[in-house]
């Protein structure tokens, strides 16, 4: 199962719009006409597995093109990264790593990305059994929710990082690239987590700056009422930039880590 979008298949400017890709819901708003918006910059692709799920969202700038090549690129290494994502968990997030430098430093890539105009932010994350890895490029946001990292004030897993991207302006062709990546152990029970492009969270009318703000409007909702609320806001409060969303929620079954002192 696979889905895959770019703001050139269709702008969605003052059309907010939800689809359900497997567990994935995705969201997207292409911006307000009446805050002058005509163009839609961002991407985003989804892949779903047995046990596992992976979504990318790109927000480029100056044009789509460079999101449009890494989603059109990635797309061709499909297969690939599901025979990794495949791969028990502790073979998988020590391979996935591997693949993604490799594809972004690949000589035929980083040809392409001189040809296009403008770059873009790119965020990839995978859910894996009870794992949730993430390869950041940029500023876009990754969040998880659960009751017990909400409790001590954890959300976001990445941190926004200006001045980096793939395209005509590219980290990968400094000779130490500039990404941030890594692993998170799921907790026991819902795990909740989102992926957005920075329109909805720049917005000063709304307070999704703060991540609990955004976690709250999928209370007593499924993903997708929870998806279409916030596509609403930016919707109404006319937000000019584009905005696109993953979400999704993983169960586990399994005990998280503890400290030794609070072990039975």
């Amino acid at each position: 199962m696979n889905f895959s979008w770019t703001g050139r298949d269709h702008l969605y400017i003052d059309e907010p719009a939800v689809f359900s890709i497997g567990p994935v819901a995705a969201g997207i708003f292409g911006g307000s006409s009446k805050a002058g918006q005509y163009k839609n910059e961002d991407g985003c692709l989804i892949y779903i597995g047995e046990d596992w799920e992976l979504g990318m969202i790109l927000d480029a700038h100056k044009s789509a093109e460079s999101a449009e090549l890494a989603v059109r690129e990635f797309s061709k290494a499909e297969q690939e990264v599901r025979a990794i994502l495949t791969m028990p968990a502790g073979t998988a997030l020590k391979e996935l790593p591997l693949f993604l430098a490799d594809f972004f430093t690949h000589p035929d890539f980083l040809a392409a990305c001189r040809e296009v105009e403008g770059e873009t932010a790119c965020l990839i994350a995978v859910r894996k059994d009870k794992y949730l890895f993430w390869f950041s490029i940029g500023d876009c946001v990754l969040h998880l929710y659960h009751p017990e990292l909400a409790a001590l004030g954890e959300y976001q897993q990445n941190h926004r990082s200006f001045y980096e991207w793939v395209g005509q302006v590219n980290t990968f062709e400094l000779p130490v690239p500039c990404i941030s990546t890594g692993v998170k152990e799921l907790r026991k029970g819902s795990n909740h987590i989102f992926l957005a492009t920075d329109g909805l969270l720049e917005c000063p009318e709304l307070p999704y700056n703060k991540p609990e703000a955004i976690f709250k409007e999928f209370q007593n909702r499924t993903i997708e009422d929870g998806m279409r609320i916030l596509l609403q806001q930016a919707h109404d409060f006319h937000i000019r930039d584009s905005c696109t969303h993953l979400s999704w929620i993983a169960d586990i079954s399994e005990e998280g880590s503890m400290p030794s002192d609070l072990i039975k």
